[in-house]
């Protein structure tokens, strides 16, 4: 550089976006579950340590659009795990993170969690007319037949009682959207269903 010659300022450095810290989580679980010995664990207790960088130590996640995984039906758990890893549900955390574990794995990821107590996100109940609201959508649309009478889930159907509001109402936009691909049945149902009931549901069932 010659005498005289201009200073060019520092680049400023780009914020990461949300994208990007997938994307560099996405790498670390890649290279965690498929670095050999001795880097490589196959501990269930190091899985389900990274299991709650999201979904939280104690069962809540940080995220409240992140779902509940403590206390969830087992195989529902298990057939979310084996979507991710085939790509059937789509996920720039959780695919990577699914695809570079075994099947065993995802069997045994999904018994531990469902095991553990479901966790009190201390949600308020809703207000008696979003509750009639969510009870009269419940009726013409049939969830509990699914979901059961007290929406507690059975083998592959989720429990929705006490979920997150902020993460049942991205369920149903995503399925809605079909963002969420792996049960189009349920996309043809929220697609039928008014914004308005689902919103509703999604209040009434966070509170109970």
């Amino acid at each position: 550089m010659g005498i005289g010659s201009a200073v060019q300022p520092p680049t400023p450095l780009r914020p990461l976006r949300r994208r990007d810290v997938s994307l560099a989580f996405a790498i670390a679980l890649s290279v965690l579950f498929h670095s050999p010995a001795p880097a490589r664990t196959d501990d269930l207790a190091d899985k389900v340590s990274l299991c709650a960088g999201c979904h939280g130590e104690n069962g809540v996640p940080q995220d409240k659009t992140t779902p509940i995984i403590w206390g969830q039906m087992e195989g529902y758990l298990y057939l979310q795990l084996r979507d991710y890893k085939s790509g059937a549900r789509q996920s720039d955390t959780m695919g990577p993170l699914a695809q570079a574990l075994e099947k065993s794995d995802l069997l045994a990821l999904a018994a531990y969690f469902a095991a553990k107590p479901w966790p009190d996100l201390g949600q308020p109940r809703a207000p008696k007319d979003v509750a009639e609201r969510a009870i009269r959508a419940n009726g013409s649309v049939g969830c509990t037949g699914c979901h059961l009478d007290q929406w507690q889930g059975y083998g592959t159907v989720p429990r929705l009682a006490g979920m997150s509001r902020d993460s049942l109402a991205k369920a149903i936009s995503d399925f809605r959207s079909r963002a969420r691909a792996n049960n189009p049945g349920m996309s043809d149902l929220m697609i039928a269903t008014s914004e308005n009931d689902l919103a509703a549901l999604a209040q009434y069932l966070a509170g109970l």
